[in-house]
This record gives C-alpha cells, structure tokens and sequence, in this order.
C-alpha cells in the first residue's frame, strides 16, 4: 500500500483528504505546518506528498523546495493541492519542485488519479 503524507494548517482539508485516499487504500500521515511536514517527509518516507502552498511559517513552496533539495527527500513526488488558482503560482510551484499542481476543491476521483499517476513515475 503507497503512503501519503497530507501537509495542510486547516484540520477539515486533513480530515476530508485522510478520508479520501483511505477510503481507496491508501495509509495517511499527516502534516499540519510545512515543518511538521518536513519532519514527517524525513522519518517516514511517505510515496508521496500532498503540499498546501498558504501556511504560517514555512509555506509549501518553501517547504517543497527544501524537501527537493534534500537528498533524503529529493525523489518523493510533491503535488501542490491549493486554492491558489493563478497561473503565476503554479509556475512558481513547479519551479520549486512540485510534479502537480492542483487547485481546490479537488474532485476525489481526480485526487487519486493524478497521487497514482505520479506514483507511477
């Protein structure tokens, strides 16, 4: 079964993307702050990783960014899940090392789909 580590700060984005991909198989790890998810992307070495962009302290492009620079971590597919729908931020999620990006609300079927197209490499 492929984990996926979910870093979001809003408790109900969490709980509604946990309950998506378990309901389809998957093991969650989850994430609340983009350190937390850093920490947790390090220990646990999740397939894969859901990445909120807006959030206090390190954001999620900060937090990609670093989680791509980090041999450690540099292989783990990073899609950007956000309700940040300009084209400027996609760009600029792309450009710090995010495979995917997606803009909410995201459809469940679409959410999976693409966790298990990146996956596939």
């Amino acid at each position: 079964m492929a984990t996926v580590l979910i870093v979001d700060d809003s408790p109900t984005e969490l709980h509604l993307f946990q309950k998506m991909l378990e309901k389809h198989g998957f093991v969650t790890m989850i994430a609340d702050s983009g350190e937390d998810g850093i920490r947790q992307a390090k220990a646990g070495a999740p397939d894969c990783i859901l990445m909120d962009v807006v959030m206090p302290g390190i954001n999620g492009f900060q937090a990609t960014r670093k989680l791509t620079k980090d041999p450690a971590t540099a292989k783990i597919p990073v899609i950007m899940v956000t309700t940040k729908d300009q084209e400027t931020d996609k760009i600029w999620g792309m450009r710090q090392g995010a495979v995917e990006y997606l803009v909410k609300p995201v459809l469940e079927k679409d959410l999976v789909a693409k966790i298990n197209e990146v996956m596939a490499g």
